[in-house]
């Protein structure tokens, strides 16, 4: 079973902030105390300070390490999140000025993302204007839309529920509007959903069409 992306993300996350809180309190500790210790007052002749083998070779081994170690914590997230499933069912996520739509293999369109709970997602993400940034953040998963390119990204739904999906990258006037939800659905609601003809939001998304040509 794929490890979870949302749980990779937050653990490299708190890895990573674990990791640059101790070292900033021990830095900042070991700063306060050699104020104190060596100040003028004590210290009028300072002493003669000299080179420390061991100690630079700790303070260059111990960074290294860390280091290597939120690297490979979030390049195994990655590399979960760049290959989506083969059982993925897809759906086409497209960027406008000032909306998301989303197409099925089906044909159907809508401008709300509905899936099933029971699937991993794979969005194949373009933009039909300028570049937009597709992201849900609740799944802790982005991806730049652009024009004439195709990017994709993939989640697997662990609850039914409502999610907000947002644009990341600012893309114009009315750029802080351009919301969107996904709807997770229990397989069966999916699929009568999926199944039916002239959806609502698929009305909503053509006259949305029609207005942005219109103008």
């Amino acid at each position: 079973m794929r490890p979870n992306i949302v749980d990779q993300v937050d653990t490299t996350f708190f890895i990573i902030a674990g990791i640059s809180v101790f070292f900033l309190l021990l830095i900042g500790i070991i700063m306060v105390y050699f104020v104190i210790k060596y100040n003028k007052k004590r210290n009028p002749i300072p002493s003669n300070v000299t080179g420390n083998t061991k100690l630079e070779i700790l303070w260059t081994v111990i960074p290294t390490l860390l280091a290597l170690g939120m690297f490979f914590s979030g390049y195994a997230g990655f590399k979960n999140m760049r290959n989506a499933p083969e059982d993925s069912f897809t759906v086409k996520v497209i960027g406008r000025m000032w909306f998301w739509s989303f197409e099925y293999d089906n044909g159907k369109k809508s401008d709300t993302l509905y899936v099933p709970l029971s699937r991993p997602i794979k969005m194949e993400i373009t933009s039909m204007d300028v570049n937009h940034s597709f992201y849900i953040p609740s799944f802790r998963e982005k991806e730049d839309a652009i024009p004439g390119r195709k990017n994709y990204l993939w989640f697997q739904p662990t609850a039914l529920g409502s999610y907000n999906i947002e644009c990341a990258e600012y893309c114009g006037l009315n750029h802080s509007a351009m919301y969107s939800k996904v709807v997770v659905m229990p397989d069966k609601d999916f699929e009568k959903w999926y199944n039916t003809p002239n959806p609502v939001d698929s009305l909503n998304t053509q006259k949305k069409d029609s207005t942005l040509i219109n103008k």
